[in-house]
C-alpha cells in the first residue's frame, strides 16, 4: 500500500477506535453543482470524505463499520461506465476502490438503497453529521425507522445518531508531519505567485490582471485551482474585507491588497500582501502599513504552545490601538477604546482562523472546561495571522490624508515545540523589501 494510502488509513483507524464497535459511520461526498444549464461548477470533494478516503469522485459514500469480519471500510460509488467515461473522464469504479483507494468492499453508488440499511441494522449508534446533506438525511431517517418498525420481528434498529462532523474536526485540526508537508508546498507556491504579481504591478493596470497572474503560477506549479476566490483590491477597494469583483484600473499612488491562496493536493493557503501600486509608500501608507506589521510580528510571536488561541487577537489588537492613538486617529486610553470598541471602524476582525483542507478549517476555538474558554495552541496547529486596519473614504472623523487606505497583512503558520514557523515566509512583507523586490 502506498504512503498516501497508509496515511488515510491511519486517520480511519484513528477514527473507528474513537467510535467504538457496535458502530458506523456515514460519510457521503460532495455532489456535482450546476454552474448554468447543462454545465457544472469544478467538482471539489467532501473534505471530511477526503480526508478519510482521498476519493475524489462525485457521488460516492463513505462507511465505516469497526470491527467487520468482511471489513471495515466500504466505499459506494459509480460503477465503470466507458460511455460516460468518453464524455466525463475516468471512473475508478468499485473495482478501483478496492485497488487504488484501500477499500475492504466496495459496491455500485446505485446499490446504496438495497446494501446500506443492512449494514446500518443491529449497530448500537449511528455516527453521522445530520444537518450537512439535508436530502441523505431524510434517506437515512426513513432507513432508521424502517428497522424499527421490524423490532418486533428480533431486528435490533440503532438507539442513537452522533455527531460525526465533531470527531472529525477534532482530528483535522491537528495536522501530521504529511499534512504539513504539503502545506508548505501550498504556501510556497502561493508566496511566489505573490512576488510574481508584486513585479508586474504598474499604474494602469487592472486588478483582474494582477488575479490572472497569480492564478496562472497557482496552476503552473500544479495547484489546479486557488482556494478561495482571490481579493485583488486597490485604493478604496481594499477597504472593502471580501471584495472580489476585482475589475478596477490602479491608480498611480494607491495601495492594492491581495489576498490569494492556491489549494495544492487538497490543503489550502491563504496569504494577504498590500503594496503600492507604483512601487513606493506615501509617508501615510507606511506609518499604517508598520502598525499593521508590527501587529502580525506580536500575534505570530503569541503562537506558542500554551498560549489560548485569542491571545495573538489580543496582542494585535493592542498594538493597532496604540498605534492609531499614536498617529491621533483614535482618543483615549487603551484600555477605554477597547472596552468600548471604538477601534471597530478600523479593525473590525479576528487575527485569524484555522487552515488546513478548508480555508477557513475545521476545529473549534473555543473548548468545554478551559478557565478562558479559549482553548490552547497545540503542536500541529496550523492558524492564519492576518491583522488589519481599515479607513474607509467616507470616513469624515479623520482627516483626509488618512482615507481610503486599506491595508491587511497575512500568513500561515503552524504551531511548533520550537516556536511558530512561518509557511508563507518567501513573500516579502518589509517595506524595504517589497520596495526593492517591485523596483526589479
Amino acid at each position: 500500500m502506498s504512503k498516501i494510502n497508509e496515511e488515510y488509513k491511519k486517520r480511519r483507524r484513528n477514527l473507528m477506535r474513537q467510535m467504538g464497535e457496535g458502530s458506523i459511520a456515514i460519510l457521503p461526498g460532495a455532489h456535482e453543482v450546476i454552474r448554468s444549464r447543462d454545465t457544472h461548477y469544478r467538482f471539489r470533494q467532501d473534505s471530511n470524505l477526503s480526508y478519510l478516503t482521498g476519493f475524489p469522485e462525485p457521488e460516492a459514500l463513505a462507511v465505516l463499520i469497526p470491527g467487520r469480519d468482511q471489513g471495515e471500510f466500504i466505499l459506494f460509488c459509480r460503477e465503470k461506465d466507458r460511455s460516460r467515461e468518453i464524455w466525463d473522464g475516468f471512473r475508478a469504479g468499485p473495482e478501483g476502490a478496492l485497488s487504488q483507494y484501500g477499500a475492504d468492499d466496495a459496491f455500485p453508488i446505485s446499490d446504496m438503497d438495497d446494501i446500506l440499511p443492512g449494514l446500518i441494522e443491529g449497530r448500537e449508534k449511528v455516527y453521522y453529521s445530520m444537518g450537512s446533506h439535508p436530502d441523505f438525511d431524510t434517506k437515512l431517517l426513513n432507513w432508521i425507522s424502517h428497522i424499527r418498525a421490524q423490532s418486533r420481528a428480533g431486528v435490533t434498529p440503532p438507539g442513537e445518531i452522533i455527531d460525526l462532523e465533531h470527531m472529525i474536526h477534532e482530528m483535522r485540526v491537528i495536522k501530521s508531519t504529511a499534512e504539513l508537508t504539503i502545506m508548505r508546498k501550498s504556501g510556497k507556491i502561493s508566496a511566489e505567485a505573490h512576488c510574481i504579481a508584486m513585479r508586474a504591478c504598474k499604474s494602469g493596470m487592472y486588478e483582474y490582471q494582477l488575479q490572472a497572474l497569480i492564478e496562472h503560477e497557482f496552476a503552473d506549479k500544479g495547484a489546479v485551482a486557488p482556494a478561495y476566490s482571490s481579493i485583488v483590491g486597490s485604493g478604496q477597494n481594499a477597504c472593502i474585507l471580501h471584495y472580489i469583483e476585482n475589475r478596477a484600473a490602479m491608480q498611480d499612488g494607491d495601495l492594492v491588497l491581495i489576498d490569494a491562496g492556491c489549494e495544492y493536493e487538497g490543503y489550502a493557503a491563504d496569504i494577504t500582501r498590500t503594496f503600492p501600486v507604483n512601487g513606493r509608500y506615501s509617508d501615510e501608507q507606511k506609518a499604517i502599513y508598520e502598525i499593521v506589521l508590527e501587529a502580525q510580528r506580536v500575534a505570530i510571536d503569541a503562537c506558542r504552545i500554551g498560549n489560548t488561541y485569542n491571545k495573538p487577537h489580543e496582542d494585535s489588537l493592542e498594538t493597532i490601538v496604540e498605534g492609531l492613538r499614536d498617529l491621533k486617529l483614535l482618543n483615549g486610553s487603551t484600555e477605554e477604546i477597547i472596552e468600548k470598541g471604538s477601534y471597530k471602524s478600523f479593525y473590525m476582525h479576528r487575527v485569524g482562523h484555522w487552515l488546513g483542507m478548508d480555508v477557513h478549517d475545521a476545529g473549534d476555538y473555543k473548548v468545554d472546561g478551559a478557565s478562558s474558554g479559549w482553548r490552547e495552541f497545540e503542536s500541529g496547529m496550523v492558524t492564519t495571522v492576518e491583522p488589519g486596519i481599515y479607513i474607509h473614504a467616507d470616513n469624515k472623523k479623520v482627516p483626509a490624508k488618512w482615507r481610503g487606505i486599506g491595508i491587511r497583512i497575512e500568513d500561515d503558520i503552524a504551531i511548533k515545540k520550537n516556536g511558530p514557523e512561518c509557511m508563507t515566509a518567501a513573500a516579502p512583507k518589509q517595506v524595504a523589501e517589497i520596495e526593492h523586490l517591485m523596483a526589479g
